[in-house]
């Protein structure tokens, strides 16, 4: 498989990775990474790569009382038409909502969901315009108010969460294609007081070195 085209693409952003790092915490700004093909097997549709997470974060900066969430895939979102990505987030209430295809370490009282045109919705029934996540080639990344995410319990830099990509047009745990961690929740990066523009353009660029990580993992596979 040819990487070049995904590697210059992120390429920038391995040089801002750099003042992320001088900025935040970086190394926990990363989150989790996620093996590439790893469709469950309860899942019944495409197995395409904008369904396959290979690596994701979400944080909170206490100071503004936002979240960031981002995620990287396989493949350019948009590819499968009608897709979407979904974080669960533990505020402190949490249950197993996927113990019935055993997933029972993922816990959530809450999600965040980010659709493919930048839209979205958040519990409760918020809904998020066009523009609010950006999405680039295999990327998408939104900032998210902390007041559309009020706890249950935790404090919000204590909250966990895990991503999951749906397939459109099928019902249920079905279309559920891929978990990050895979059976698990990880903790929210709670940064250290920062000031702007450490934010989503910040972290916009910040992803793009996660990103060409990635893209060397997947040129070795």
């Amino acid at each position: 498989m040819n990487d070049k085209p995904f590697a210059r693409k992120t390429l920038a952003g391995a040089a801002a990775l750099c003042a992320l790092a001088l900025a935040a915490p970086a190394a926990q700004a990363l989150g989790v990474t996620d093996a590439s093909n790893d469709f469950i097997a309860s899942f019944t549709g495409p197995h395409a790569g904008d369904l396959d997470v290979l690596g994701s974060f979400v944080t909170y900066n206490p100071m503004t009382d936002k979240f960031v969430f981002a995620g990287t895939m396989n493949g350019d979102i948009g590819t499968t038409p009608g897709s979407f990505y979904v974080w669960g987030i533990n505020r402190g209430a949490g249950t197993a909502g996927f113990a019935s295809i055993g997933v029972g370490g993922v816990l959530f009282d809450a999600i965040v969901r980010l659709n493919g045109d930048g839209s979205g919705v958040v519990s409760g029934g918020v809904t998020l315009p066009a523009g609010t996540a950006k999405v680039v080639g295999s990327t998408i990344i939104a900032e998210i108010d902390g007041a559309l995410l009020p706890s249950t319990g935790f404090a919000k830099g204590m909250y966990t969460w895990n991503l999951w990509p749906r397939a459109a047009g099928i019902a249920g745990t079905a279309a559920i294609s891929d978990f990050a961690p895979d059976n698990a929740n990880l903790p929210v990066a709670a940064l250290s007081p920062v000031p702007e523009p450490a934010s989503l353009g910040l972290f916009l660029l910040g992803l793009g070195g996660l990103s060409l990580r990635l893209s060397k993992r997947r040129a070795g596979d």
